[in-house]
This record gives C-alpha cells, structure tokens and sequence, in this order.
C-alpha cells in the first residue's frame, strides 16, 4: 500500500467511525456541542491530518499515530475500581477543588456538576451544555481553529465531554481547581475530550491540571482547552504531562484575554513517548498582560513538539514567553514560536525565549523564533540557544569539591527550575521541582504513594 492510499484510508476510516457513530456521539451531548459537529467533521475531511508540508508540524508526522489500531468509546466504560486505590496524590498540602477524567468522560464524586457558594461552577462539560446552555454556547468552539487544524475539526467533531470550569464576576477562589486526567484501559484506546475554563470579570483562580497513564496500554489522546479571561481576571493555569512511553499526545490550548486581564500558562513535559502542545493566546484588548512558559525533560526515543501563536490585535499589551528543554539519549525535540504584532498594536512588548540543553550528541533540537511586527512602537526580542552544559561552570564546581555527576545535576536542575519557579501554586512548585529532580537522576517520576510506574 503506498503513503497516499494509506493516509486516504486512515482519514477515510474516522470519517466512516463518525458516521457510524453519531447517535451515540450525539446522545448524551446537549445541542451546543452537538451543533458544532458537522462542520467540524466537514473541516476535517477537507484538511485531513496535518503534514510535515505545513510549518507549524514540520517536525512531527502526525498522520501515522493514527494509523495504529486503537478502541474507540462512546460511552464510559464501566471500569470498577476505587480510585484512592489506585491513583494517590503525594501533595498533601494540595488542598483543591478536584475534577477526574477517566478516558475522556467525567468521572462524578457525587455529582456530575458542582456549584460552590460562592458560585464557582465546575464538573462534567456534557453536563455543563444541558444545564447552563446560555454560559456553555457563549464560549464554546468560539476560539478553536477548526478551520486551520485537522486534529482540532476532529476533536470537535468526537468530543463528547470534559471538564467546565466558571469562575463568576469578581470571585476570588482562594484554593485551586485540580483536574486529574486519568488513562486505564486494558486496550489500545484514542481519547478525545474537550476542557472549557471561563474566568468572568474581576476573577481570580489558579487550576493544575496533572496527566496520567494507569495502566501499560498504548494510548493516544487529542485534547482541546479553550480558556477565556474577562476584563480584569487574572488566570494561573499549570499542566503536568507524566505519561508513560507507549502514549501520544496532542494538546491544543485556546486562550482569549479581555482588557487588563492577566494570564499565565505553564506546562510541564515530565515523560511521555510523543508529546505536541500548542498554545494559541489572541490579547483581544488593551492592558493584557500574557505568560506563557514550558519546560520539557525528554530521553531515549522520546519526541517533544512545542508550538505557540501569541497575537497582540490591541495596544498596550504584555506578553512574556519562556521555553526550555532538557534531551537525552536518541531525544528530539522542536520549538515553533510565532508572535504577531498588529498594526495597531502600537506600546506593545512582547518577549520569548527558547533554550535547550542536549545531553548527547545524538540528541536533536530543532527550533524557530518568530516576531511579525506591524506597529512602529514597540519593544520586542526574540532568541533562542541550543547548546551544552557550561563545562566552565562545571569545573568551577567540581574545583569546590562537588563530584562531576552532581555538578552536571545541579546545573541541569538550575536550567530547569527557571520555568518551574514561575508557578505560584506553592505546594505543586516544590513537588514539580522534586519529580524534575528525581527524573534528571534518573528514577521513576511518580508519586510516591503511587504504585503505578508512569514511565
């Protein structure tokens, strides 16, 4: 069979997956996420999957992850099992709001929605849709690119729950909002959800969403999160990826701010057989001020992909972008930022800044700073490094008595804690900082607690 017949087959094949499918797609999903279906599926059979011919996936062939042979639910399966049993978070000072994802739907504790007194709205996104149709069908598939992406026409097209977040006007949540994205099945399995975070004006709140595989089946997970902050919200969103070696992901972040609106995003690659994310923030307004930070550790044959679109449509706005990677062994990694300055823009500043540390010679780095400006006043930089470690450094240490193993430790420990110092939720910044020491020394990056090896 040759590559053309293949890819043809493999669009074709989820096509008819689709089709045969759409009553139970449809079932248990309101109309505000059933609408968008059509032309979602639509937009994918025009688009098909991304190809190393498109840019913003020069370096990643995503078309043959979806050539394997994997199980497809519409429904959630009756997995029986306690999930204290199983999946045990060592941070016992993490005082949070917790939501669990199982394979894509919401897994209740006692209800599929919870409404705190102070407002605050979080649960089930299918759920979300028929209870609060007005809140849901504002916001939803208003950001993401279903027009440009293949993967994201395809995940609004079988997407049929996730995680709503609301935060209501001039709400200050004091503890975090946790989501725990879980993945067991006795199977191969191709997950899809859809995660919607609203935070209204004047609004504050911080959210840690952590992923894991529980169980050695290969899995391949395509995921969308819209994330809108209202005028003066101010947003702290941080994402720890630690699967295991045998799964996929591709994560696609949409993110829209108001006037003097504040976002932070910070998304931490721990482990992971092949890994894309994509951040796309639009500064819709005057005064918005963005953080965008990633951090990847990544060894053997492992793959980490980054992309990010920063638009600055408004004047007088901040964006500040920090990417760092760590590559071992046969490693390969890719970096693809692109921020735009409208015309009108003008008062902008705006900065990124990838740097990557390669561990090997057989270690590979490719990547792609970009600045598109089109107003005259403004204050902007790019650059990127890609290099070794400071043999300089090194020695001035080891000279101090430090051994040379713990020197080259500490040094990459430093590189790396650049990125997971930015993360405000105090308890999460020291455990991440443990796991990303334990994973540079080459021990297992799970819980303690936890008797399931994640990589």
């Amino acid at each position: 069979m040759n590559q053309k017949s293949t890819a043809i087959s493999s669009k074709e094949s989820l096509i008819s997956l689709y089709l045969d499918n759409l009553d139970l797609i449809k079932e248990n999903s309101a109309e505000t996420l059933n609408s968008a279906r059509q032309s979602a599926i639509e937009n994918f059979k025009l688009l098909g999957f991304p190809s190393a011919k498109n840019e913003k996936y020069k370096y990643i062939k995503v078309e043959p992850f979806f050539q394997k042979e994997f199980e497809k639910y519409f429904t959630p399966r009756c997995i029986s099992f306690k999930i204290d049993d199983i999946f045990r978070c060592d941070i016992p000072s993490l005082d949070t709001h917790l939501a669990l994802v199982l394979n894509g739907f919401f897994l209740p504790n006692k209800s599929m929605l919870v409404e705190l007194d102070n407002g605050v709205i979080m649960g089930s996104l299918a759920e979300a849709s028929k209870k609060y149709p007005n809140v849901v069908g504002k916001y939803y598939n208003s950001l993401a690119s279903n027009e440009e992406d293949g993967l994201v026409a395809l995940n609004t097209a079988f997407s049929q729950d996730g995680v709503f977040i609301y935060i209501p006007k001039g709400v200050v949540l004091e503890r975090p909002i946790q989501i725990i994205n879980l993945l067991m099945s006795d199977e191969n399995q191709m997950v899809q959800y859809r995660n919607l975070i609203v935070a209204d004006e004047n609004a504050q709140a911080s959210i840690a969403i952590c992923d894991h595989t529980l169980s050695p089946s290969e899995f391949l997970t395509n995921v969308v999160t819209e994330v809108f902050t209202n005028k003066g919200a101010n947003l702290d969103v941080v994402s720890m990826q630690n699967q295991h070696n045998e799964s996929t992901q591709f994560s696609h972040v949409f993110a829209k701010q108001e006037r003097d609106s504040v976002l932070s995003t910070n998304t931490v690659s721990l482990h992971g057989g092949v890994i894309r994310n994509n951040v796309h923030v639009l500064l819709n307004d005057e005064g918005c001020e963005n953080h965008t930070y990633g951090l990847a550790l990544v060894d053997r044959n492992q793959h980490i992909d980054m992309y990010s679109f920063i638009d600055h449509a408004k004047p007088n706005c901040t964006s500040n972008e920090l990417y760092k990677a760590l590559l071992d062994d046969q490693a390969t990694g890719a970096f693809n930022g692109r921020i735009l300055v409208r015309r009108d823009a003008q008062k902008t500043q705006a900065f990124q800044s990838n740097n990557n540390l390669l561990l090997t010679a057989d270690a590979k780095m490719y990547t792609k700073p970009q600045l598109e400006i089109y107003a005259d006043d403004v204050k902007c930089s790019h650059g990127a490094t890609v290099g070794q470690l400071d043999m300089e450094a090194k020695f001035y240490m080891q000279a101090r008595g430090i051994g040379e193993r713990e020197a080259k430790l500490l040094l990459m420990f430093g590189f790396a804690h650049d990125v997971v110092k930015t993360i405000k939720i105090e308890p999460l910044r020291e455990r991440i900082d443990d796991l990303v020491n334990r994973r540079l020394r080459g021990e297992l990056s799970r819980c303690h607690n936890c008797p399931m090896h994640c990589c």
